[in-house]
């Protein structure tokens, strides 16, 4: 009976072992498994500004926000770029990124420290110089959302102004940056008394805020949209509105159509980025 069950025994080690050598099982599955890469998860986006003579008349287009979205690859590092713009800042920032981010070719063990202050060094040194070009002016405002995506997993976000970057997360909507939260309703009546008063005179200035988060199981998609979304709608509105649409592309074209709908008399720009 001893040496039956000692058989039995020698059998068992024997097909365990062949099913870790096959990768079946034990620990050397879970290595494998945790070495598949993170941002295997698809990432879509769809973007839209709306031209300045459906807005207002007289317009000559040099006001025109700007949108940019760019993908790199060093190494086993996926890096997305997002950003939408306003004409006072325009390519300035993302010339920045280029020349003192992305063509420095960095260690990817560098590239998660390096990319949120190489950002925010962006931002603050292109409102430092535009500050400079426009000193005759009394107020000087900008306004910009930019999002970097890395691995798919970790978010580096920055904010200036009434541009605004929120999140839905199962279907509820969070600011991530940005300390502008004056109501629409509040927006709808200045602008009875405002009459024709355009752009970002309401702004309460170009305030950067830059900060990290992270893609978790719950979070479905980013909304990076200007001032001109946000005067006529909150945050909700603007996640319940566009949810149901797959489409990224076809969600901010809802997302800028609606605005215009509302009669937004500001920028409407809006930058859809969805995890699938």
């Amino acid at each position: 009976m001893g040496f039956r069950y000692l058989r039995l025994k020698v059998k068992a080690f024997r097909l365990k072992r062949f099913l870790l050598l096959l990768g079946l099982g034990g620990r050397k599955r879970k290595h494998l498994l945790a070495k598949k890469p993170s941002w295997m998860m698809p990432i879509t986006h769809g973007y839209y500004v709306v031209e300045h003579h459906m807005i207002r008349d007289g317009s000559d287009g040099s006001d025109l926000d700007s949108v940019v979205v760019q993908r790199e690859q060093i190494g086993h590092t996926e890096l997305w770029y997002f950003g939408i713009f306003d004409a006072l800042i325009g390519e300035r920032v993302t010339k920045y990124m280029q020349s003192h981010f992305f063509a420095k070719k960095l260690q990817e063990a560098h590239i998660r420290r390096k990319s949120k202050d190489t950002l925010k060094r962006a931002y603050l040194g292109v409102r430092t110089k535009i500050r400079e070009e426009h000193r005759s002016e009394e107020t000087c405002r900008m306004g910009s959302a930019s999002v970097m995506v890395i691995n798919g997993e970790q978010l580096v976000i920055a904010n200036m102004g009434d541009y605004r970057t929120v999140v839905c997360r199962d279907g509820i909507a969070y600011q991530t940056t940005g300390t502008y939260q004056q109501s629409a309703k509040r927006h709808w009546s200045r602008r009875l008394f405002a009459g024709n008063a355009i752009g970002t005179r309401h702004s309460r200035g170009s305030e950067l805020v830059v900060r990290g988060e992270r893609v978790d199981s719950d979070t479905e998609f980013f909304i990076l949209a200007s001032n001109g979304i946000w005067e006529v709608m909150k945050n909700q509105e603007a996640v319940n509105l566009i949810s149901h649409i797959e489409d990224p592309q076809e969600a901010a074209e809802c997302l800028a159509k609606e605005a215009l709908i509302r009669m937004s008399r500001s920028n409407i720009s809006c930058l859809i980025i969805r995890f699938d």
